[in-house]
């Protein structure tokens, strides 16, 4: 009988063994560059469900055995400070200062080309209309998108003169692929009615060869004072957009397996990329002559390396003034944060705010800068 019941508690210990092993190690992401330990990008990934598993058996072990119990608490103890990296908990005010400067309206969205390849064109149209109204309603001063599509005139499918109502003809900076023949343009563009001064990109040189991933940055006057804008799209996963598992594993085993490798290069090759676009950024950052914001699409979660290279040196809006999750990818990701707006230490932010609305595959997010 002891053998009967001493077989399942096995069974559970080496679980635990190993799931609050890998809870550890994930702790390490943040600060160990993913070509150093590519397995730990994949850690700091699945980090949420590590620390519910460790929780659910922390509850367990308290009615089991409590000398386990008391090793389980200090396990998840432990990865709290990162926890609050992806629950943030506000109880102040986030009510800009009556002596603050004026201040920024500032929005980054990733727009996923405003829905231009859904088959359906009027559904496509529809998508689009119902972005440009959000951009009337929430009024930025500044925004950033990723994801950018336009077309030159004629064209069945006009975003620039939409933008330039709504914004009261902004000035304009763009980077991306062109295609002269469709006269198209695919990539970035930040949109602002404030003065823009300056305006640039921080190059990326790929060890794995050109991609269409940038970061563009505008200096903007507010008041007296002149701000740098930051607007970046960090390598995205390139997973197969139709890869499908369930169809995977009609096919057989071995096909199962090759769509896991496939998708273990990819995220593996995209993890070092990020690493080193975020290191590019963040010097660029480190040698302005003014106070900066990095906004967009960092494809990647608060439990990263790409994360605590910004984190590291300036304030996360979203946890300087709000509560909750945030997330901002719609779709299965645990820990779904993957947009943001930093800003430097000598900046404030307040009123952040993320979409409700699902008109692309990410949420627009937006707070004041002063």
């Amino acid at each position: 009988m002891n053998k009967k019941k001493s077989l399942p508690l096995l069974i559970v210990m080496i679980f635990h063994v190993l799931i609050g092993s890998c809870l550890l190690l994930s702790l390490l992401t943040p600060y160990i560059n993913p070509t150093l330990f590519p397995l730990l990008p994949f850690l700091g990934l699945g980090f949420p469900v590590l620390v519910a598993f460790n929780f659910v058996l922390t509850i367990f072990w308290f009615f089991k055995r409590k000398n386990w119990f008391w090793g389980s608490l200090v396990i998840v103890a432990l990865s709290l400070p990162y926890q609050r990296k992806i629950f943030s908990f506000n109880i102040l005010t986030t009510d800009v200062p009556k002596q603050a400067n004026s201040n920024i309206r500032l929005m980054s969205y990733n727009v996923r080309l405003f829905d231009l390849y859904n088959p359906n064109f009027k559904s496509a149209k529809a998508t689009r209309d119902s972005i440009f109204q959000y951009f009337k309603i929430e009024k930025p001063d500044v925004l950033c998108i990723q994801e950018y599509y336009e077309q030159g005139k004629p064209s069945r499918f006009n975003t620039i003169d939409s933008i330039n109502t709504i914004l009261q003809n902004p000035e304009v900076h763009k980077k991306g692929i062109q295609i002269p023949s469709n006269r198209q343009t695919f990539g970035l563009a930040t949109f602002s009615k404030l003065p823009i001064i300056n305006r640039g990109h921080v190059q990326h040189k790929e060890a794995y060869g050109n991609n269409n991933n940038y970061c563009i940055y505008v200096d903007v006057i507010n008041s007296k004072d002149t701000i740098r804008i930051y607007n970046v799209h960090l390598q995205s996963i390139k997973l197969e957009t139709n890869y499908n598992m369930k169809s995977i594993k009609d096919k057989g085993t071995e096909k199962t397996k090759s769509g896991f490798k496939t998708a273990y290069r990819k995220l593996k090759k995209a993890f070092a990329i990020r690493a080193k676009q975020s290191e590019a950024v963040s010097k660029h950052i480190e040698n302005s002559p003014y106070p900066s914001v990095v906004c967009g699409d960092f494809n990647d979660t608060p439990i990263s390396y790409t994360y605590h290279i910004f984190e590291n040196k300036l304030i996360d809006a979203f946890r300087n003034t709000s509560t909750g999750f945030g997330s901002t990818y719609i779709g299965l990701l645990p820990a779904g944060r993957i947009d943001y707006i930093f800003h430097s230490n000598t900046l404030s932010s307040s009123n952040f705010k993320i979409q409700e609305e699902e008109l692309s595959d990410h949420r627009a997010i937006s707070c004041l800068i002063y």
